[in-house]
């Protein structure tokens, strides 16, 4: 009796808002979330005043969030969102690949950032990991980032800029982890792509944080961006 009361505490359930004006997508996003056993949708909402009031009320995990919403839009309601509850995770939601939209999202405190195209399987990966406090960008995304902004024309991956290498003093494995990163690839999938364990793979993104005197998988990937290193 015992032994089964644990296995039924150990699995957390992840409770979920969704803030998304469109319903055909608010729906489709709820079923597909709701189709795993330890993902519950909670509340749900078609404008970010509503929104915020909801997440207020039922305290979930993590937010889906539109960027594209009516009225207070999802940047404002995330940058909003983080002011009152610091500690939340946001998951930012977009159908649109402009660029000045996606730079936007990136400074809003969102844990994750994806295009509504995204697997359903993916999405569900990507809410884990949000919930865990791993960050994570789509390729999508950081391509448009990569596009947008400076850098010096022929930067090779591994940059032979002394400067460069006295800035960030990356080994030549934590850069090829570091492209991964950029590509939003998660811990597991770098690991695979590596054939290393999960523990190397993470440990390997930590030090990549530490060594660019960043926060987090994002911030990380939009320096590499700005710094040439990928």
């Amino acid at each position: 009796m015992s032994v089964n009361t644990v296995e039924k505490t150990e699995q957390k359930e992840i409770r979920i808002v969704i803030v998304e004006d469109f319903k055909l997508t608010r729906v489709g996003l709820r079923c597909a979330l709701n189709s795993n056993e330890d993902m519950n949708v909670v509340g749900e909402s078609e404008n970010a005043i509503e929104g915020l009031n909801i997440i207020e009320r039922c305290k979930p995990d993590i937010v889906l969030m539109d960027l594209g919403l009516p009225g207070m839009n999802g940047i404002e309601a995330m940058k909003k969102l983080k002011e009152q509850l610091p500690d939340i995770k946001i998951v930012a939601l977009t159908s649109h690949d402009r660029t000045e939209e996606v730079l936007a999202a990136l400074s809003s405190g969102a844990n994750a950032y994806c295009l509504k195209d995204i697997d359903p399987n993916k999405l569900a990966d990507v809410v884990r990991d949000a919930v865990e406090g791993v960050c994570w960008i789509d390729p999508v995304v950081s391509k448009l980032v990569l596009n947008s902004l400076p850098k010096s024309e022929g930067t090779p991956f591994l940059s032979d800029s002394k400067e460069t290498e006295t800035r960030i003093p990356l080994t030549e494995r934590e850069f090829e982890v570091l492209k991964h990163l950029v590509a939003g690839k998660s811990n597991t999938e770098i690991a695979k792509e590596l054939i290393v364990s999960v523990h190397t793979a993470k440990a390997h993104v930590c030090s990549i944080l530490q060594k660019m005197c960043v926060n987090d998988r994002v911030q990380a990937a939009v320096k590499a961006v700005k710094e040439g290193l990928v």
